[in-house]
């Protein structure tokens, strides 16, 4: 709903689509007839935000309440923040038009440590105080979620609380403590007190930190009844759980134009760089019948042509071919595709090959991350080059034109020949379209490798690891781009500034709060855009606060340094992780989950109960 002066500045901006609300399947109601009032925030643009599975699970969770109402809420770019400076507009809920200083929940999904200035920039549009403290009230409550509040530490002063884990059980539970507390008139801290032995909710208040003299975390300690480690939160049986029978159809062209379903969570493979295939365990399955209504009811409200069956490993879901069966069943006459992404190239089945030959072909990714044998087997990728090069020659065979092809510069123990050798296996691609005497005739291939520097995230084997320097970054991404001598390959590289800025959020701790304030006061935003990343503010900020960012980045950290994030609990035991941490520098594998229980601990969570258990 807008009003004329909307109206007015909308004329004066790129895509106003991003800023109007009224699509199809959006949810309206009368915000006099419910509870409260929940502002569900992307930190991001209304493109990247509405392709987000955990945003259409979240709006249409809190949506099936009579007595809550969840609107939408994306950062404006700077076109429209400016405009809504210029004239006054708050930043405002895209179903009713409304203020969300106004509502009494404001959540915020952190998917990407560059988001963080974003968030500080929308509540500041919001006309609300950046600072918790500085919000004295009970409302509204601003929360975080999603998967960097793993290491909340750098947000702690701008958010009252953090739901770690999965938020298909906790968003009720917490809805309804707050109407509550809203109905009996409770202060905030109160509330927050009470919030805070709801399993999954971490209140940064309610903990104090102290450091060594060396700048490193000396202890955490909780008060006012907090629990002394915060658990996250699983959903225990995703075939139950609550998932949207309709998805928001975008006004505009976003990036991922479709709908997603998800067939499982977690990760059988123990990759030793992946934060995701660590904090989303234990592993739970969702049955090919559950996948296959749950497809066919959002294609029938949306009008979709395309379903995307999403997992960390689709392959490696023990389902897939029933499933693909299922819905080809009911696709290939409503000429609906099928997209595949986060294939295994040693587990991509000829027979899924053959039921996928006539669906539309896009192209296929796989992700080898490291050039040669010896890094895949450090990072524990189990997966070797004759697997790679037999699967890209069965999808030549199958049809497919357009291989892209994932690594990572920079992983732990990374020589030059590592780097040569990402070179060295997309030629090898290339060479084995042109062997293959089944590929398409007449046309040519195109292998797409990108490469991303590696950056160390909590919860993983590689925690401990420091990041390689910038200088150190810029040379191997030259010499990896000297290596390539065909254009049947192209490439892209990270930008180094921005996954070094990553890294330092990624294992910061409370001190980068005041950077990270400062750095948005400067102008900071949209930090994950290239076009908008002003790296030397970041440093100004920085060199301000007599912050040293190779301190958070580079260093190598010991075993029985405190990190910042120990007091929070995903599962995953550091014992586990130290113990991958030492093989991943002896080049030893661990066997994935199906073949042998590494005893990770995080089917504690789930009563012992994990999917992959062999």
């Amino acid at each position: 709903m807008l009003d004329k002066t909307k109206e007015r500045i909308l004329n004066a901006v790129q895509k106003p689509g991003r800023y109007t609300g009224g699509e199809l399947n959006s949810v309206v109601k009368d915000k006099n007839a419910v509870d409260l009032r929940y502002a569900f925030c992307f930190p991001d643009t209304y493109e990247i935000g509405m392709s987000h599975l955990g945003l259409k699970i979240l709006y249409s969770l809190v949506n099936a309440r009579a007595d809550a109402w969840c609107e939408r809420v994306f950062a404006p770019w700077t076109d429209m923040e400016e405009q809504m400076r210029k004239y006054g507009v708050p930043l405002y809920a895209l179903e009713s038009g409304d203020p969300i200083r106004d509502f009494d929940l404001i959540g915020f999904t952190l998917q990407y440590e560059l988001s963080y200035s974003n968030m500080l920039n929308m509540l500041d549009l919001a006309g609300l105080p950046v600072r918790a403290t500085d919000r004295t009230e009970l409302l509204p409550i601003v929360a975080a979620g999603g998967p960097c509040v793993c290491n909340a530490e750098p947000v702690h002063a701008f958010v009252d609380l953090c739901m770690l884990g999965e938020g298909e059980e906790v968003t009720n539970e917490l809805i309804d403590l707050l109407i509550e507390h809203k109905k009996k008139g409770s202060d905030k801290q109160t509330f927050l007190r009470a919030a805070a032995q709801i399993e999954g909710v971490y209140v940064p208040s309610l903990y104090d930190v102290s450091y060594n003299e060396d700048g490193t975390v000396q202890a955490v300690t909780p008060k006012d009844g907090a629990p002394k480690t915060v658990r996250k939160r699983i959903v225990s049986d995703l075939d139950t759980m609550f998932s949207p029978s309709d998805f928001v159809v975008p006004s505009i062209e976003v990036v991922h134009d479709r709908t997603t379903t998800e067939i499982f969570r977690g990760c059988i493979r123990g990759c030793r760089f992946c934060q995701a295939g660590f904090i989303y365990r234990p592993i739970r399955e969702k049955s090919a019948d559950v996948i296959d209504a749950q497809c066919r009811a959002v294609c029938e409200s949306t009008g979709y042509d395309e379903i995307s069956l999403c997992s960390l490993s689709s392959s490696d879901y023990t389902q897939m071919e029933p499933l693909i069966r299922k819905l080809i069943s009911w696709t290939d006459d409503a000429k609906i595709n099928i997209a595949l992404p986060s294939l295994r190239a040693d587990n991509f089945p000829k027979e899924l090959m053959e039921k996928l030959a006539g669906v539309r072909r896009s192209s296929l990714t796989f992700a080898p991350e490291a050039g040669t044998q010896r890094l895949r087997d450090a990072i524990n990728k189990n997966v070797t080059e004759e697997e790679v090069l037999q699967t890209a020659s069965q999808a030549f065979a199958g049809g497919w034109t357009a291989v892209k092809l994932y690594f990572m510069l920079g992983l732990p123990t990374e020589t030059d020949e590592d780097v040569q050798g990402i070179a060295a296996l997309a030629q090898k691609v290339v060479d084995a379209y042109y062997a293959n005497p089944d590929k398409p005739k007449g046309k040519s291939v195109t292998v797409s490798v990108s490469a991303s520097t590696f950056v160390p995230k909590p919860f993983t084997p590689f925690q401990w690891e420091g990041q390689d320097d910038g200088e150190t970054v810029l040379r191997k991404q030259a010499l990896l781009r000297e290596s390539i001598h065909t254009r049947k390959v192209s490439l892209s590289c990270h930008h180094a500034d921005t996954s070094f800025l990553e890294a330092v959020f990624a294992r910061g701790d409370r001190r980068l709060a005041d950077v990270l304030e400062s750095a948005w006061r400067k102008g900071c935003r949209f930090d994950g855009w290239d076009d908008q990343f002003r790296f030397d503010l970041w440093r100004e900020a920085f060199d301000e606060a007599g912050v040293s960012m190779a301190f958070y980045a580079n260093r190598r950290r010991s075993f029985d340094e405190v990190l910042p994030w120990d007091h929070l609990d995903y599962g995953v035991s550091k014992t586990y992780l130290q113990r991958e941490n030492e093989r991943a520098a002896e080049s030893r594998t661990t066997p994935h989950c199906r073949i042998r229980c590494g005893g990770c601990g995080a089917d504690k969570l789930n009563g012992g109960k994990c999917d992959a258990r062999c």
